[in-house]
């Protein structure tokens, strides 16, 4: 794993699906999708961070990045003095439309470097963490969970019951259940539903069509796909899809 090192604030273009590899800094790091949307990926999970979402993340913390459509990702910079939510794990945070004009400001090259101490200092004030767990997607690490979550993860639409999933790794439904409550904090099927809205969000980003992105993800109508992604994320398919598109 590298341990990257970076001289300001930056502004990374990522095509569809391009990666970011393993990697951990010495300073915290916010990241904002200015377009597109982002996965940021931790030994704890994953995160989507969508349109007017930006992820905070620890010094010192390994991680990985992949692009859902072509992106434009804004990192800062912060000290360990400027750590404003004391965490060891990834933040998720709202983005108004003040703190993303300020982090447009501060990865811009252009903008002089009398005005940054400012707008860093309103930019810090500003961060509020919103309670998201519609975009965390816990990771087990019990290697019967993880074979069967790395299965899905394939096919997000694998039909499969936890006992007909169980059967290939060798574990009953009742010792697979209990162990998904204890790792992840969801039931299976809590955690199917995660994935496969996760999934719904990355082919959206990506163009796809609402219809082909619920089939694909398991979903057996378009209107069953749209009621579930509105009732975890505040949006529609196609309101979010529009969101995630460059400007």
């Amino acid at each position: 794993m590298d341990r990257l090192y970076l001289a300001g604030p930056t502004r990374l273009r990522l095509a569809a699906q391009e990666r970011v590899d393993w990697h951990d800094h010495a300073e915290h790091q916010l990241a904002y999708p200015g377009s597109g949307v982002l996965r940021v990926t931790t030994a704890l999970g994953s995160w989507v961070v969508p349109p007017l979402r930006a992820v905070w993340l620890p010094a010192e913390l390994p991680h990985a990045h992949r692009a859902y459509g072509p992106t434009q990702m804004h990192s800062l910079w912060f000290g360990a003095h400027d750590d404003p939510f004391g965490a060891r794990t990834p933040t998720v945070v709202a983005v108004s439309d003040l703190l993303r004009e300020i982090i447009r400001a501060l990865t811009d090259p252009a903008v002089r470097e009398a005005d940054r101490a400012d707008l860093t200092r309103v930019l810090l004030r500003g961060l509020r963490p919103v309670a998201a767990p519609s975009l965390h997607l816990p990771q087990p690490t019990d290697d019967r969970l993880a074979g069967i979550t790395e299965a899905l993860r394939r096919d997000p639409a694998d039909p499969r019951t936890l006992a007909e999933l169980g059967a290939t790794v060798g574990a009953g439904e009742r010792t697979l259940s209990r162990l998904f409550r204890a790792e992840t904090g969801m039931t299976f099927p809590q955690w199917r539903a995660q994935l496969r809205l996760h999934h719904g969000m990355a082919l959206l980003a990506t163009g796809e069509q609402v219809t082909t992105v619920a089939l694909t993800c398991g979903y057996s109508t378009p209107s069953s796909f749209t009621a579930a992604f509105h009732a975890a994320f505040g949006v529609t398919p196609t309101r979010y899809a529009r969101d995630s598109r460059p400007s």
